[in-house]
């Protein structure tokens, strides 16, 4: 039995979009992808489709914008406190919204403004969210046993979550967390 599709017209595609923003938090970018992977899914499913598909995206996307709902420097702001509140690095954090389709010079001023708000260096930002990975991952101080035996391996999961070896070092090997922060 063939699956069939709604046809692709201007109101679908603002429904569409309207369902997708009230449950997802989005940069423009991404809210075009959204609706253009809904259109290839429905041309797939030889469902008809709008002449000017794509002339109507970018005009629904730009409406949104005009109307506030879709904030390229607000969407950047929020999820780089919330990537950052997990333990992201700032190199992970910039990549990630890099890949959500924001602007370099919105991603700098996130980054900024997140210096600002907690009211650190990047430096201290990055110590602070290496302590938060090693916290929610257990590794190092927050490691109840056998720590020298899983130091490579800790050293190795901070590696790959974008922080610098020699602080990815100074949080595995202190001896409790309390030392980190205090240094």
């Amino acid at each position: 039995m063939k699956r069939t599709a709604s046809p692709i017209t201007a109101r679908y595609l603002q429904n569409a979009a309207v369902f997708y923003l009230e449950r997802y938090a989005s940069s423009a970018e991404g809210l075009r992808r959204v609706l253009r992977r809904r259109v290839s899914k429905a041309r797939m499913l030889e469902a008809p489709v709008m002449d000017n598909v794509d002339e109507a995206i970018e005009a629904l996307v730009q409406k949104f914008v005009t109307a506030g709902l879709l904030d390229d420097k607000a969407f950047a702001q929020t999820k780089a406190r919330s990537l950052h509140r997990r333990g992201m690095s700032g190199r992970l954090t910039r990549q990630r919204l890099q890949v959500a389709g924001v602007a370099a010079e919105d991603v700098e001023q996130a980054m900024a403004a997140l210096d600002d708000e907690l009211g650190t260096d990047p430096a201290k930002r990055e110590l602070q969210a290496a302590l938060a990975f090693a916290r929610r991952r257990r590794l190092g101080p927050f490691r109840a046993k056998d720590r020298e035996a899983y130091k490579a391996r800790d050293l190795a999961s901070m590696a790959r979550a974008g922080f610098a070896y020699s602080l990815a070092r100074r949080v595995i090997e202190a001896a409790d967390p309390d030392a980190l922060d205090e240094g």
